[in-house]
């Protein structure tokens, strides 16, 4: 049975004009351009040649054309690059936006997840907010009561549930909004990007619970860079470019396909981010690079190399520390660190000024491949929020082994060599 239907689906954007849909976005992009500073909503981004053009002179079409049908019970992976019209799509699905033009119908009650904070009065309690949202769905107080202990064990967040949630770090207002959207048994689960927020404990919840959810019969779309969580977790998926379906169908081919035409490579180059004054901490540069500080393209197997980090710092951060991940290029996890790694925690309470953070990747971690390199930064004591820097992937490297018998045909994650002996048998 279909339960979302979408023909013909436009919608537009004007260059210049603050019209988001939303009055908090509006605000947003207003106050942003009070203060001469970039639009927080902005949708437009630079267009390669070749493309196909988005921007006809003073509006941009966020969407164009969409057609779609889902059934019910289905897990819809949607992917894209950034830009690409994936939140725009969700946003009109769950009305928080109007359609330019074009028909939406959608059976059943829909609960989404756009981005932190969604659905939430932050002057209420986290347990006020779990009946407001039912309320919003069109549940009974007995029915949101019935499922209540449920929500609040599932978030983790038990001892601030009566906490107003205006003094939540996001990771706890991500916690919160998932455990009610699963919870009151919403025909049709939207979620974007924002588990992202979580920590991977919680995020390895929620894909199961999305799971769960989907076997009893209810229906997922569900927005995510993470392309490992959605070969896992989907069944069908759809890549959307330049507010076009571009590929639809099963998801490691549409994955796979992704993965050859739209990820973009900084492969051997620096990254350099913008000043941001409003941050305590911030990196303002990211190489890779070997032992001898050259920027790296590729490097062996058997090569020491870092990822060199130079930053920022305009306050100390008590209880500052950093993430960072390698995985592969479809987005499969294959090492994981923190500063902690090294005790002690060399980030903690920096002095205000400029320095460099080296991380150092040993010799014989991984296979042959490539990999993107991700990090983040936050604070134990939730300074400024839940994320105090997060400039996300960093870098892309490619690692070739010229040496072991099996080379680069070495099969799995890591290229670790163990020890064979022989021993005689005493009689």
């Amino acid at each position: 049975m279909t339960v979302i239907q979408i023909e013909n689906l436009w919608k537009e954007y004007r260059l210049g004009v603050i019209g988001h849909g939303t009055l908090t976005h509006d605000l947003q992009s207003w106050w942003a351009k009070v203060r001469k500073k970039e639009d927080p909503n902005a949708k437009i981004e630079q267009r390669t040649p070749g493309q196909d053009k988005q921007i006809e002179g003073d509006r941009f079409w966020a969407l164009r054309g969409i057609n779609l049908k889902v059934s019910q019970g289905d897990i819809v992976g949607i992917i894209g690059k950034n830009g690409a019209g994936k939140s725009t799509l969700l946003k009109v699905l769950s009305r928080v936006t109007a359609p330019t033009r074009g028909d939406i119908k959608v059976k059943g009650r829909i609960a989404s997840l756009l981005e932190v904070g969604t659905g939430f009065h932050p002057e209420l309690t986290g347990r006020e907010n779990i009946f407001l949202n039912g309320a919003i769905l069109g549940m009974s107080r007995y029915e949101i009561r019935a499922k209540l202990d449920e929500i609040v064990s599932f978030s983790g967040i038990e001892d601030f549930i009566d906490t107003p949630v205006k003094r939540y770090s996001s990771g706890m207002y991500v916690r919160l909004a998932f455990a009610v959207a699963a919870h009151l048994e919403p025909e049709i689960l939207i979620i974007d990007e924002v588990l992202a927020v979580g920590d991977a404990e919680f995020q390895k919840k929620c894909l199961g619970k999305m799971s769960e959810v989907s076997k009893e019969g209810r229906t997922v779309l569900f927005v995510s860079h993470n392309l490992a969580a959605v070969k896992n977790l989907c069944s069908r998926a759809i890549l959307i470019n330049n507010g076009e379906i571009e590929t639809e169908g099963e998801t490691i081919s549409v994955v796979e396909e992704y993965t050859k035409t739209e990820i973009q490579t900084i492969e051997g180059a620096v990254k350099v981010f913008d000043a941001d004054d409003a941050k305590a901490f911030q990196l303002t540069e990211v190489r890779l690079v070997d032992d001898i500080g050259e920027t790296i393209t590729a490097v062996d197997c058997d090569q020491d190399f870092n990822v060199e980090c130079s930053y920022i710092v305009r306050e100390t951060v008590p209880g500052l520390y950093g993430y960072a991940t390698i995985s592969t290029m479809d987005g499969t996890l294959v090492l994981e660190s923190d500063s902690f790694d090294s005790q002690p925690n060399v980030l903690d309470n920096l002095t205000p000024g400029e320095a460099r953070l080296i991380i150092r990747v040993p010799a014989r971690s991984l296979s042959p491949g490539r990999y993107q390199v991700y990090l983040n930064f936050t604070s134990i004591n939730s300074f400024s929020g839940f994320n105090v820097d997060s400039p996300g992937v960093v870098g892309q490297f490619t690692l070739y082994d010229n040496t072991s018998s099996r080379g680069n045909n070495r099969k799995g994650y890591f290229s670790t060599g163990l020890n064979w002996t022989t021993a005689s048998i005493s009689k």
